[in-house]
């Protein structure tokens, strides 16, 4: 394993779920969450355990965005009352 990569990756998973938390936009959450997933994603790749990476891949960066994204979409925006 190369150090200074995996604390590179490290960094980015920090500053990706931190933004995921703080951000106000419902959409802007669930893309940030992707790369946060994406992020993990490479981080197991990196140490080694590339199945848990594939599945991290597949579900938490693949299939869990796009219905988040899909759920923000089929949302209202604003109240109809």
């Amino acid at each position: 394993m190369i150090w200074q990569l995996d604390i590179i990756i490290l960094s980015f998973v920090v500053i990706c779920g931190i933004a995921a938390i703080t951000v106000r936009d419902l959409l802007g959450a669930a893309i940030l969450f992707g790369a946060y997933s994406f992020m993990m994603c490479l981080l197991w790749a990196e140490m080694g355990a590339v199945d848990v990476a594939f599945t991290e891949a597949s579900v938490g960066a693949g299939v869990s965005t796009v219905l988040f994204v899909a759920a923000v979409f089929r949302t209202s925006r604003r109240s109809k009352d």
